[in-house]
């Protein structure tokens, strides 16, 4: 949970100044569309190769070395403006995509991190370790949010963007480190060594059917935070005129105010059931969007995006706490990593597509095209996985004493 505070404090700092320093350094609206999808390309590669070979030798080396490579990413962003090296720095750190608002997520290396939580907690208590875990990136990134008062909120000139922003690279550059740091204390037992290719990635066998469906659902909903979740921060500064300052309060108190949705994400699934609330989850976020982007100014479209996040952060960590709960136990990372591939290649190439829009149509239309691709994947999730609960909601099924039958 250390771990992940200090990761999301450096992701949520640069998912606020990247996107608006790579504009003031001569990033178009395309050019900005092609590094996510390069960062994006990277991230998937990382992410797929992490979780397939971390099945065979062990997780904790990765969550070791990775957030070093987003400390490498943040030196360079602090003393170079070449956009063939932000290319290459964005590539090697997965750096700067996020929205800056939290939402769990640390980097490629999180499926070893999942399946190495998930090994060492009971069924039972699954949902609440991945709610706390939530929690500590809500905690991480309101941190990091208030750091980017750092930069100043006035207008920059572009050829002083790189002194301005050169501390908010360097504070990501010192937190990555202590994330990797961080992560040596963990304890992993020895795993047998395999005859032969020790190293070659494994597709998972008994987990198929799951991957299968995972496929479908996620690529959807990569399209659609694809189409919107990158440029977050950048639409803010187009659409309003608002700096990284404004933005990065907007997201601290969004990751102040959400801390109870991350921890309330159990109780939930215990009432409604894990699918059924991920399903209603994902439907509240796509409508959510629609009030979003028609809003007149900055403090009522903060107020909309404040209430959708409020609802994601129930599913996120349900979801997450889902797909490594049914994946058979020796292919939990694997799986986690397989079934975000299709994901992260939609939200590689949907950018390109708002890029384009921003450029040549309006800042309106991404968004709502995100809203439709989200419902579409709330409604196949549903679909796919209403029949197939998880092992806890199973469990308790089976324990459940049986009423006797009335008698006369």
């Amino acid at each position: 949970m250390v771990a992940r505070v200090f990761m999301s404090i450096g992701r949520a700092l640069a998912g606020v100044v990247t996107p608006i320093y790579l504009a003031l350094v001569g990033f178009g609206a395309v050019e900005l569309s092609v590094y996510v999808l390069v960062v994006a390309g990277a991230s998937a590669l990382l992410s797929t190769a992490i979780g397939t070979v971390s099945d065979r030798i062990g997780r904790r080396a990765f969550l070791v070395v990775v957030p070093l490579f987003t400390a490498v990413a943040g030196v360079l962003f602090a003393v170079t403006t070449s956009h063939a090296i932000l290319f290459l720095a964005g590539a090697i750190g997965s750096f700067g995509r996020g929205a800056g608002a939290g939402a769990g997520t640390i980097g490629p290396y999180q499926p070893a991190e999942s399946a190495y939580v998930t090994e060492r907690v009971e069924p039972r208590h699954r949902n609440a370790v991945f709610g706390r875990l939530t929690f500590s990136s809500s905690v991480g990134a309101t941190i990091g949010g208030l750091l980017a008062l750092l930069v100043p909120t006035s207008r920059i000139h572009a050829g002083a963007a790189i002194g301005v922003f050169r501390v908010a690279f360097l504070v990501i550059t010192a937190v990555s480190v202590a994330a990797g740091l961080i992560a040596l204390a963990l304890h992993e037992e020895r795993r047998p060594r395999l005859a032969g290719h020790h190293l070659r990635p494994r597709f998972p066998q008994r987990s198929r059917w799951l991957l299968y469906r995972l496929w479908v659902t996620n690529t959807l909903n990569g399209a659609a935070i694809g189409m919107f979740g990158p440029f977050i921060t950048y639409w803010f500064y187009r659409r309003f005129g608002v700096g990284p300052a404004e933005v990065g309060v907007l997201f601290a108190v969004i990751n102040v105010a959400t801390m109870a949705s991350s921890l309330s994400a159990a109780a939930w699934a215990r009432r409604w059931g894990l699918v059924r609330t991920v399903s209603v989850v994902r439907v509240l976020q796509s409508l959510l969007i629609i009030p979003m982007v028609l809003s007149p100014n900055f403090t009522l479209a903060g107020s909309w995006f404040l209430v959708r996040m409020l609802v994601q952060r129930i599913g996120l960590p349900l979801r997450q706490s889902y797909v490594v709960g049914l994946a058979d136990e020796n292919e939990r990372a694997s799986v986690t990593a397989l079934s975000n591939l299709p994901s992260q290649v939609a939200m590689s190439i949907s950018p390109l597509l708002t890029g384009y829009l921003f450029a040549e149509a309006d800042l309106l239309i991404p968004f709502e095209i995100a809203a439709v691709l989200q419902m579409a994947n709330a409604l196949t999730f549903w679909g796919f996985f209403r029949h197939h609960p998880p092992e806890e909601e199973s469990a308790s099924r089976v324990a459940a004493p049986i009423e006797p039958e009335p008698t006369d």
